[in-house]
């Protein structure tokens, strides 16, 4: 079950253990082979999106997009995840409003709404065979006001949660954290598909919708939380803590650690 995340799974601990040159030499890839998963968020004029909520919805649909029935073997969206699962877990976030906002839910994918906030996590692909209609779609000017941590109604007491903490600095775009965001939740969700106690777990979360809260730290708050990582293999096993360590393609340099999140609170 869930085996399409199982390379994501193998890399992760190695990723972890590279210094920033091998990150750099290791992220080096034939333009042809290059996969992404687009996250398009929509930016209306008369009704901005929240900066939390789009965040944690990035985390959330990227997830149930890796966990939806037909990212099983056989599924339609099968083999499109297994590839990109394979190679580099690139995330570009665009933002649409209106027709073109529109035209992209007619592709493979999952969308969150969550008050004025809507965010789509498209099935990944070949960049160099990205369909017109997400091409199309900005990439810049994602940004919108980081507002207060909304109330989230996340269900009754005990439903799963993924918590997301992110740290004062690198200040990161609105797209590149949502990006971010989104790589934590799919970790998250290959180290719980490791055996069939944790895969327990990830299906209650599946099934809950995948929520995800996003909190803003301080520098004290991060390094604390960085303390309490520095031994991934134990801070997962003991805490279900993990890192999201970026490749640096772009904003932030290589090697950078830009979420660190837990499964369950």
């Amino acid at each position: 079950m869930f085996d399409t995340l199982t390379p994501l799974r193998e890399r992760y601990a190695y990723w972890l253990g590279m210094d920033a040159a091998q990150v750099v030499a290791d992220r080096e890839e034939a333009a042809g082979d290059i996969r992404a998963l687009q996250l398009v968020l929509r930016m209306e004029r008369d009704t901005p999106p929240s900066w939390h909520t789009a965040v944690a919805l990035a985390a959330t649909t990227v997830a149930r997009l890796c966990l939806d029935e037909r990212a099983e073997p056989g599924g339609e969206w099968h083999d499109a995840l297994a590839d990109y699962c394979r190679g580099h877990i690139r995330k570009v976030t665009r933002r649409g409003r209106g027709a073109p906002w529109h035209a992209v839910q007619d592709l493979p994918g999952i969308t969150g709404v969550e008050g004025n906030t809507e965010v789509r996590a498209l099935l990944p692909g070949l960049v160099g065979e990205l369909d017109k209609r997400v091409a199309k779609l900005q990439v810049g000017g994602t940004d919108t006001p980081v507002d207060a941590r909304p109330e989230q109604d996340l269900g009754e007491p005990g439903r799963p949660v993924l918590q997301l903490w992110l740290p004062p600095a690198p200040v990161m775009t609105l797209g590149k954290t949502m990006a971010q965001a989104g790589h934590a939740a799919m970790i998250a969700a290959a180290l719980l598909a490791a055996d069939d106690d944790t895969t327990a777990e990830l299906v209650q979360w599946r099934d809950s919708g995948c929520p995800a809260a996003v909190t803003r730290v301080d520098a004290a708050g991060w390094a604390e939380l960085s303390e309490r990582t520095a031994e991934p293999e134990a801070s997962w096993s003991d805490h279900r803590l993990l890192v999201v360590r970026d490749a640096g393609f772009t904003e932030i340099d290589p090697g950078t650690i830009t979420v660190i999140a837990r499964a369950f609170s």
